[in-house]
């Protein structure tokens, strides 16, 4: 009866293994009640990377695209005049539509970046300062009739013939459908988190991964100078002191040894004054010469530039502290892991699904021979049928 149990168990296991592969082959049916398909969208990038590629639909919230949204994969086609800064964001091309809603027109530029460092850098590239804060996506802003925002890797241009009341909402109707990178790509630049908080005017931060971001968005010190070439990232960004106007530019680079011999450079630029070679950028000219100052932190490079006082300048530069965090990694609902957690969660179902019916089989069929013993007036067990042949040896 312990073979037939076994065996039983064997045999439930195997039909339920069957049924979870025919499950998984079959494919899914519609249902006769199944929404109708949503309107088509057009994205860009990889085959194996859909679901960080930007969309743009066809319509949406009254707007109507007047031919099918046009998918560029050059980044001189999306801005021809800062295709060097788009490349070192990591562009990865875009899509450009054109939308119509009664006699007003509507035209939306989407950009595609490897991760999200690459879209705030362009983000804030684009960004002027001075720019009103707009409440879209990650972070907005607007001027006149253009308005530029950011999500995930995704950075929107749009630009309106006429600016209404409810734009901006009709924007964050266009921003809930932006894709989300996963993993690393979802990080922010860890450099923007060195900067200091107090009196910092958030709307002038720029974030550059190379010499034509860095320029192109008002870097103080000469971009030859940074060195970019050795995978060096910068954040700008200016502040509001009581004795007057300063702006901090942050460097980071990989190891503390590279920020060392960078810190030499910059700092023996600075003190050389107005003889210094290359000669000295805008921002350094019109500067109070006596408040220039380089710190540096770890693999961090600090420099303030502008027309406070020196004690002042000398403190914010002082707020400037690099420590050393280990960051977790936000991991998405499909990742490797979670795959793995929820297989081995169906193998030990299957196997608990298994052993109890074989339990409940063998509790059934073994019952089953009891009582029909019994009803025949036989013992439960055939254990008490054994006769053993007796020798009287005594006599």
């Amino acid at each position: 009866m312990r073979w037939m149990a076994m065996a039983a168990g064997v045999m439930v296991l195997a039909g339920a293994g069957m049924r979870m592969e025919a499950q998984a082959a079959a494919p899914a049916k519609a249902s006769p009640n199944s929404a109708k398909p949503a309107p088509m969208m057009v994205t860009t990038g990889s085959p194996t990377a859909a679901k960080d590629r930007p969309v743009l639909p066809e319509a949406f919230a009254g707007w109507v695209a007047t031919d099918k949204p046009k998918v560029l994969t050059d980044a001189a086609e999306l801005d021809s005049a800062n295709a060097a800064a788009l490349k070192e964001y990591g562009n990865q091309g875009g899509i450009v539509a054109s939308y119509k809603r009664s006699d007003e027109t509507l035209t939306v530029k989407a950009l595609s970046f490897q991760d999200v460092s690459g879209a705030y850098g362009a983000y804030s590239f684009y960004r002027q300062n001075g720019w009103p804060k707009a409440d879209i996506g990650t972070g907005g802003t607007s001027d006149k009739n253009r308005v530029l925002f950011w999500k995930g890797s995704t950075v929107v241009d749009a630009t309106f013939s006429k600016v209404g009341p409810m734009s901006a909402s009709e924007l964050r109707d266009l921003a809930k459908d932006l894709p989300m990178p996963q993993g690393n790509r979802a990080l922010p630049p860890p450099i923007l988190a060195m900067l200091p908080q107090d009196a910092l005017d958030k709307q002038t931060t720029h974030f550059a991964q190379g010499p034509s971001g860095y320029a192109g968005s008002g870097g103080v010190l000469p971009p030859e100078l940074v060195g970019f070439d050795r995978d060096a990232e910068t954040v700008t960004a200016n502040y509001s002191l009581t004795s007057g106007p300063a702006v901090l530019t942050l460097i980071d680079y990989p190891t503390p040894q590279i920020a060392e011999a960078q810190y030499k450079k910059i700092h023996d630029y600075i003190k050389t004054g107005s003889g210094a070679q290359p000669a000295f950028p805008k921002p350094l000219q019109d500067s109070d010469q006596a408040s220039l100052e380089v710190l540096r932190s770890g693999p961090i490079v600090a420099l303030v530039s502008g027309d406070a006082i020196p004690d002042e300048s000398h403190k914010l530069l002082a707020q400037v502290h690099y420590s050393a965090e280990l960051t977790q990694m936000t991991q998405g609902k499909d990742n490797e892991i979670v795959k793995t957690g929820q297989f081995l969660m169906g193998v030990a179902m299957l196997v608990i699904i298994g052993c109890s019916a074989a339990v409940l089989l063998g509790f059934f069929l073994g019952g089953g021979r009891a009582l029909y013993r019994v009803a025949r007036g036989r013992p439960v067990s055939s254990v008490y049928e054994v006769e053993f042949i007796r020798l009287h040896l005594e006599d």
